[in-house]
């Protein structure tokens, strides 16, 4: 990350994750990076977007620790206990929808909000989230998978906002939203098998190279691994 201040800190949320792993390991391997905490359901302190709680109570035993240069949110549910994807209006259920948006968008979101306060003025800054295609409205031509793709496209309203609000007190950060493409990991695996896409560690590259790219003017974006920007 050679766009950012030589020594930067940077935080990693759902490290416990495949891409959220590889994002933090990636990290580690950047001389440029001073310091990488990662944060997942066992760390010290936990955050579980299961337990919404805990990301304000994180971010508050964390606040002496930053500023953060680079804040990275890599959560994200498919399926789990309420259900799978819905293909038809009549799967729909409240119990998966509500769910869905706890992980996809309201965890995000909170997070956003208690770290966003602790990134660094005065000098470049980036916050991410992991989106994902799926979530662009302008780009839905398959339909289904409706509380996957209604929750990311929440949170890509999210982004989108928090991105001018950010403006106004940080001028040079980026608030980006990010689609990792299909990588191997326990999300995709019970759909199309255990490898069926790239290794997570490729992905994490490839993100954080579109990331070290992006400019102020950017911000609030959609954008995929390879430095496209996707519709909203």
């Amino acid at each position: 990350m050679q766009s950012l201040p030589a020594g930067y800190r940077a935080l990693v949320l759902g490290a416990s994750g495949a891409i959220g792993g590889a994002l933090a390991a990636q990290l580690r391997g950047d001389p440029y990076c001073a310091k990488v905490l990662a944060l997942g359901r066992s760390s010290t302190p936990p955050v579980d977007f299961d337990a919404l709680a805990s990301i304000a109570e994180a971010a508050h035993s964390l606040r002496t620790q930053g500023p953060w240069n680079l804040v990275l949110v890599a959560t994200g549910m498919l399926q789990g206990p309420t259900g799978k994807p819905e293909k038809r209006l009549a799967d729909l259920d409240a119990a998966h929808m509500a769910a869905s948006f706890a992980v996809n968008a309201i965890g995000p979101a909170l997070a956003l909000a208690h770290f966003a306060p602790q990134l660094a003025r005065g000098e470049r800054s980036v916050l991410a989230v992991l989106s994902a295609r799926v979530g662009s409205i302008g780009d839905n031509h398959l339909g289904g998978w409706y509380s996957y793709r209604a929750s990311k496209a929440a949170l890509n309203m999210v982004v989108k906002t928090a991105a001018i609000e950010l403006a106004r007190t940080h001028p040079q950060s980026v608030v980006a939203a990010l689609h990792p493409g299909t990588v191997d990991s326990a999300l995709s695996a019970p759909f199309r098998g255990a490898r069926i896409g790239r290794p997570a560690g490729d992905a994490a590259r490839d993100l954080l190279a579109v990331l070290d790219a992006l400019q102020p003017e950017d911000s609030g974006g959609l954008w995929a691994y390879d430095g496209q920007r996707l519709p909203w």
